[in-house]
């Protein structure tokens, strides 16, 4: 497994060893002992999974408390994940990353605890796994506008236009949303 650093400190990008041949393919995509000797300590204790189309637009999401590290991999299809640094004590307050996760690159992002996150569907049919160190509490979920200018997140928009909730359309922008200490 390589760990890659990104340019938000504690967000990291996660290569698998894939051991694959003519059959197929096999990898790890979590090890406690592994991740831990990676400087990623986590204990999930919830694993989600979504389906979306192309065009599929999630987030961002985060909860303001039972606050959530996330593990995410893409198994069949590909997204544009983000993360968004929410911690008003971080010299990163406001930034973001943006990586492709795909079936076939079968990279994963850790995002920690104190992030937004949301994710553009690249690929009809999509498949989306994340774990989660903290449970679903809709109470504490926040939402912040996916194209909030402030953020200016270079999301790959080419030929599509977004398809979102409710819930993601009536985001706060950044400026008035509940944010980390």
């Amino acid at each position: 497994m390589k760990v890659l650093e990104t340019t938000l400190p504690g967000a990291k990008i996660i290569e698998p060893t894939v051991f694959g041949d003519d059959r197929g393919f096999f990898f790890e995509s979590w090890n406690a002992r592994e991740f831990t000797n990676a400087g990623l300590e986590a204990e999930f204790v919830q694993d989600n999974h979504s389906r979306s189309a192309r065009g599929v637009l999630r987030g961002l999401h985060y909860q303001i408390e039972c606050t959530q590290a996330k593990l995410i991999r893409v198994v069949s299809g590909a997204v544009f994940d983000v993360a968004v640094d929410l911690r008003s004590s971080s010299p990163h307050f406001g930034h973001w990353i943006g990586v492709e996760l795909s079936e076939e690159n079968k990279r994963q992002l850790w995002i920690p605890a104190g992030f937004a996150h949301g994710f553009l569907c690249l690929k009809d049919g999509t498949e989306f796994l994340y774990k989660c160190t903290d449970y679903y509490a809709p109470e504490h979920e926040r939402t912040v506008l996916w194209d909030d200018p402030s953020l200016n997140i270079a999301w790959p928009l080419d030929g599509i236009t977004p398809k979102l909730s409710l819930k993601d359309r009536l985001g706060k922008p950044l400026g008035e949303a509940e944010i980390f200490r």
